[in-house]
């Protein structure tokens, strides 16, 4: 008879990742199996309260049921046709997303540097073709601390040296200014500037929040100077401040969106440019595309988030819990926490390098049966599934506070 096979621990799997996997994450040592909702299960059958969910991507939770109901009934019709054909679910779900934004026309592609690419290549079609800026001079500004993505050209104008150093020769036609500084931003704006590509929150940097009137004063600068105005708002959209999008807290309208990660709604990746007909409109067939964008199966899932997104159920969650994450992360200043950025559910906690870095206080939390992730020293970010009950929010704050000793 032959022996049953031996169930593979976390231990066995994350050894067997070491040789056959390039070393470009440094994971915390959990293996995930299965999961749903707020919660994940590791191999062994250990449970974790996930308060990262993707870095956002899993705003709606693990297999929320009507996302996957909509994936599978889409599996069983049509999963890929490329836009060489049309398909009969791209129109609702361009239709719908323009609407829940406020704009005019999609762009629809995979991932979130995707849309980042895309985003640059219209804007300096913009700038030659209707503001008149010469060929090849184009200039875009962002800011630094930034993150947009890791492909060559948007690693070309971030300021974080590990996600830079040995990729040169870098992409030019970006000026780097200080992220929350308007007279900056003024100084270097001038006729070949097409955009200003900003995040209005900077997660990666620490879920950094701008002062009040700042994202107003960029889009009156932008709209003055004739530039545009573009909006990264990969990981601060889709309901994760308390609003549809973080721009909405200042009511401002960029004149180009770019939204990934919880556009997908943790089952497929799906990201879009979203803009003015007037800006995406300089594009024609054959001057961008791609195999996998729009695709059937993506736009389902895609419509899908849009729907729930449409009942603004999501985003009062977290309006109202976020008021709920401040208040005890308030209660943790000064016993273990020296300070925090938080809007709606999702908050940069700094944690007293005296107590541990942020992947010390990572890995206290993994054994507390909570997942988060570090980002610079000693901060730690806490983006939870909008799904997220307070009771569960209550035992995050409580496993924090513990893991800091306070």
């Amino acid at each position: 008879m032959t022996a049953p096979a031996r169930t593979r621990t976390s231990a066995d799997l994350i050894r067997a990742e070491e040789p056959v996997l390039a070393h470009n994450y440094h994971p915390l040592p959990v293996v995930v199996a299965r999961a749903q909702g707020t919660w994940v299960e590791d191999v062994e059958g250990r449970r974790y309260l996930d308060m990262l969910a993707g870095y956002s991507a899993l705003n709606f939770g693990h297999r929320h049921p009507a996302l996957v109901e909509a994936a599978h009934q889409q599996l069983d019709r049509l999963t890929l046709t490329s836009r060489a054909f049309h398909h009969d679910r791209l129109a609702e779900f361009a239709q719908r997303l323009a609407a829940l934004t406020g704009l005019d026309m999609v762009l629809p592609m995979n991932t979130g540097a995707e849309a980042v690419e895309s985003g640059i290549k219209v804007a300096r079609k913009w700038a030659y073709e209707v503001k008149g800026v010469p060929a090849d001079r184009a200039t875009i500004v962002v800011a630094a601390e930034n993150f947009h993505g890791r492909t060559t050209t948007i690693v070309s104008f971030s300021t974080d040296e590990t996600a830079r150093a040995g990729f040169g020769p870098f992409t030019p036609g970006f000026r780097i200014v200080p992220y929350n500084d308007l007279a900056a931003l003024e100084a270097a704006v001038d006729e070949t500037t097409a955009a200003v590509l900003i995040e209005p929150i900077q997660g990666e940097a620490g879920v950094v929040i701008p002062d009040d009137g700042y994202l107003a004063g960029v889009r009156e600068l932008t709209r003055r100077r004739g530039c545009l105005f573009i909006a990264d708002e990969i990981q601060s959209g889709l309901g994760r401040t308390g609003r549809t999008l973080a721009v909405e807290h200042e009511g401002v309208v960029p004149d180009m969106l770019l939204l990934g990660k919880a556009l997908g709604g943790g089952i497929v990746p799906v990201s879009a440019v979203v803009a003015r007909r007037d800006v995406l409109g300089v594009l024609g067939p054959g001057s961008h595309g791609s195999t996998f964008g729009g695709n059937p199966l993506a736009a389902a899932v895609g419509t899908a988030v849009v729907a729930l997104l449409e009942t603004g159920e999501f985003q009062a969650r977290a309006a109202t819990l976020g008021g709920v994450l401040r208040d005890g992360l308030d209660g943790l200043v000064g016993r273990g926490v020296v300070g925090f950025r938080a809007r709606g559910l999702w908050a940069g906690v700094d944690v007293d390098p005296a107590v541990g870095t942020g992947r010390e206080i990572g890995e206290r939390l993994l054994a507390e049966g909570v997942l988060v992730k570090d980002t610079h020293g000693s901060t730690i970010r806490l983006a939870p599934p909008l799904t997220i009950t307070e009771e569960e929010l209550g035992t995050a704050l409580r496993a924090l506070g513990k893991v800091l000793g306070g």
